[in-house]
This record gives structure tokens, C-alpha cells and sequence, in this order.
């Protein structure tokens, strides 16, 4: 394909995209079946020792915990793997996604900040390697598939969390930003969960609307762009604003922990109850010591492994890991008092593992 061809390809990818249309139906080329040739032809000239690469939405102790599971799998699997964790927001991963594909990188495995608005370089990147996504989707990108659980389910399980132990009352929503697939899923499922509606993923509440139902008066969603003295001052200002708070959950792992904190500091545990997500150890021991509720948790560590497996079975020629539906399905669950001390048990052996592999490259 001449240069010319090619950025017409990309040029009508990524109209088609920001008009609201997959690129895989795209009449210029189907990038998704692109990448399967690709792979097909791999099989008969594998890629002996692929250099694949993860590329968080952020920085927070989640992404640490993913990069260990990275790690882990390509000291397991012999191929050379690059973390990257965008600290300045969209512009830094557009950054860093550029970058990758310059440098060759043979697959890449992303969690999209704002899909709407990186068609074109997962256009990109899906031109010249590998393309696939985890933790948030982009489901109208040309990605081979994504990693990670349902975001909404996950959410609906941290509101259930909620209201088993809170009874009604003004709560509070904090979380990083709105623009991702996955905390708009989140939020959603959260809200659903505690006015114990019956689910519907598809169902939308605006975050500037205060929502009065079955006992709860959710007061509004604070978004806070990873930035966390703004997160910290959104939990305190609330706190201030609303003294009859009696429920908040943080939907980003730092929210969740800057809870915990904040609440200290104030003298507010146990009156304020947190449902809290992730697997922050402040978090943990809020848990341990019954001022926080539970916490809903993913699995970072597999979102590292499993995206560094599916990428090295690419470069052999290898698409059987990837479901009819494209979704590398890992469920979310509860952490509560009565399994906290296993699951942190697990958890700091796989952060072992992935600090060995880190030092043995």
C-alpha cells in the first residue's frame, strides 16, 4: 500500500469514527480484519521475541499492580514488554501511543481515556501493530479485542455493597474523570445498584442531576482528572457542604482511598459509610478496622497478564484466546472483613512476582 493509499485509509477510518461509526464497517477498509491477516500470516513466520506494550489511563497504585502482572508475563512467556502510565492526562498517552508505534512496538494493549476523541491514533495503532484494549473499552475502535470486566455490573455490585449498608440518606460520587467508557459504565451501575432498580446498562442519569429515590438523595458526582489534592478537596468540600452525608463511594481506586483520609482526619469514620472500589491499602485496612463497607475489585494483575498473553499469541499467529464476542472477560468481586485477609494474601504475591520480573529484565 503506497503512502497516499494509506492515509486515505486513515483519513476516511477516522471520520467514519468520529461520526459515531465503527471502522470495521468502514467501506475504506476493514482495519480489524487487517489485523486477523496479519496474524494469520505470523503463523507461518512467528515473531520469536515480540516487544509488546501496556499503557495504563493514569497513575495510581491499580496501574503498579498491572504493570506487575506485565511484567510477570513476559518473563514467563519470553517476550519484552513496556509499560507506560500517562500522568498528563489525554494529550500525555496520545503521546506515548505515537511513540510506541514509531518505535516498532509489535503490540499494544490500552486503556483509552476519551475514545470519542483518539480515533485517529488508535487508527494508528492499529494500522501498524497490534490493537487492543483493557479496564476501559473503546468498542467502536478498530481493537481486537478488550481485557477487563463489565464495568456496569462491577458498578451495580459496589452499590448493592452500598445500600446493604446504608439505609437511605444523602450520598456522594467521586471518581477521576466521566469521559471513559468504563466510569461512565461504573457510575451508572453504582446508582442502579443502590436504588435497587432493576439493571439496564443502557439506562443514564446526568451527573449534574440530584436523584431522590427509594431513600437516597444522591447529591452529585464530583469528577477530578486524576489530579488528587483536587480529588482530596472535592471529598472535603462536599463533606462541608452536605452534613448529612451519610454514604460516599470512591469509583477510582485514589477516590476510594483519599476517602478513608479525609473521614480520619475529620473524625467522620463510621458515621460517613464508603462502598469503595479497588484494592488502595488504606482501603484494605479501612476494611480490617469496619470503617469502610467493602470494596469492589478488579484484577489489575490479570488485566497486565492477560494483555501481554493475548499480544504474544498474536505474534505467533495465535487468535484463539480471543472470544467470538472479543471480550477476555475478568469478573469484578466483593472484598468484605470476612475474605480481606486472603485476597491481600494473593495480592502481595503477585506484586512479588511482578517485582522480580522487573528486576530479572
Amino acid at each position: 500500500m503506497n503512502t497516499r493509499t494509506n492515509s486515505i485509509l486513515t483519513l476516511a477510518v477516522v471520520t467514519l469514527a468520529l461520526a459515531g461509526f465503527a471502522p470495521r464497517s468502514s467501506v475504506a477498509g476493514d482495519l480489524v480484519a487487517d489485523q486477523k491477516a496479519r496474524i494469520a500470516q505470523l503463523k507461518v513466520h512467528p515473531n520469536a521475541k515480540p516487544h509488546v506494550a501496556f499503557v495504563s489511563n493514569g497513575v495510581a497504585d491499580f496501574w503498579t499492580i498491572a504493570k506487575a502482572g506485565a511484567l510477570a508475563a513476559g518473563r514467563e512467556l519470553g517476550c519484552d514488554v513496556t509499560v507506560e502510565f500517562p500522568g498528563g492526562g489525554l494529550s500525555d498517552q496520545k503521546r506515548m501511543l505515537e511513540d510506541l508505534v514509531t518505535r516498532g512496538i509489535d503490540g499494544i494493549s490500552v486503556s483509552p481515556i476519551d475514545p470519542t476523541n483518539q480515533a485517529e491514533v488508535m487508527t494508528l495503532v492499529a494500522e501498524k501493530s497490534f490493537l487492543i484494549t483493557n479496564d476501559s473499552d473503546a468498542p467502536n475502535a478498530p481493537r481486537l479485542c478488550y481485557i477487563g470486566m463489565d464495568n456496569y455490573d462491577a458498578g451495580y455490585l459496589c452499590g448493592t455493597l452500598g445500600r446493604e449498608g446504608c439505609s437511605g440518606g444523602e450520598v456522594a460520587i467521586f471518581i477521576g474523570r466521566l469521559e471513559q467508557d468504563n466510569a461512565k459504565r461504573r457510575r451508572q451501575g453504582f446508582i442502579d445498584g443502590l436504588l435497587a432498580r432493576t439493571p439496564d446498562s443502557k439506562r443514564y442519569d446526568e451527573p449534574t442531576k440530584v436523584i431522590t429515590e427509594s431513600g437516597y438523595t444522591i447529591v452529585g458526582t464530583w469528577t477530578d482528572s486524576f489530579d488528587r489534592a483536587k480529588a482530596k478537596a472535592n471529598i472535603e468540600d462536599v463533606m462541608i457542604k452536605h452534613p448529612k452525608l451519610a454514604l460516599v463511594t470512591g469509583l477510582f481506586e485514589y477516590n476510594s482511598t483519599l476517602a478513608v483520609e479525609v473521614f480520619k482526619q475529620a473524625g467522620k469514620t463510621g458515621v460517613i459509610k464508603i462502598a469503595a472500589f479497588d484494592e488502595g491499602a488504606d482501603v484494605i485496612n479501612g476494611i480490617r478496622e469496619g470503617i469502610v463497607l467493602g470494596t469492589v475489585v478488579q484484577d489489575p494483575y490479570g488485566y497486565g497478564f492477560e494483555s501481554v498473553k493475548v499480544l504474544n499469541a498474536f505474534n505467533k499467529g495465535d487468535m484463539s484466546l480471543v472470544p467470538a464476542n472479543g471480550v477476555v472477560g475478568i469478573p469484578a468481586r466483593v472484598i468484605k472483613k470476612d475474605n480481606v485477609e486472603a485476597f491481600w494474601k494473593d495480592l502481595k504475591a503477585k506484586l512479588k512476582a511482578g517485582k522480580e520480573a522487573g528486576a530479572s529484565k
